[in-house]
């Protein structure tokens, strides 16, 4: 045998009984997690099924907001279409009233016309 491996018998108990205190050790419960660390992550997860609901309904009410604004919008299209007609319709019934009257009054200079040839 080697010199470094020579050992008395005391230190051999002194080695077995170390040994044996860390395998005793390996099987003794290990310091558990604090109840009080649950709590923020409970909290947190709250606030994160809050942030997630919020977003949702802020995300509901923008698609409901966008429906009503196109629906606001066809709206006002539809009405635009018919002021245009309308106004059309009265550009028209204008223009015409305006011819009649230029027709009336060329037939009345036509007959006053007549009547001064004819005198």
């Amino acid at each position: 045998m080697k010199e470094f491996q020579r050992t008395d018998f005391a230190e051999r108990l002194k080695t077995a009984a170390e040994a044996k205190k860390a395998l005793l050790a390996g099987f003794r419960p290990k310091p558990t997690v604090n109840a009080g660390e649950f709590t923020p992550r409970a909290e947190a997860k709250k606030a994160e099924l809050a942030q997630v609901r919020q977003a949702r309904i802020d995300a509901k009410a923008a698609k409901l907001q966008a429906a009503a604004d196109a629906a606001e919008a066809a709206a006002l299209a539809v009405q635009a279409a018919a002021t245009a007609e309308l106004d059309a319709r009265r550009g028209e019934r204008k223009e015409r009233k305006a011819l009649s009257k230029a027709e009336q009054k060329a037939k009345r200079d036509a007959r006053y016309a007549a009547r001064k040839a004819r005198a």
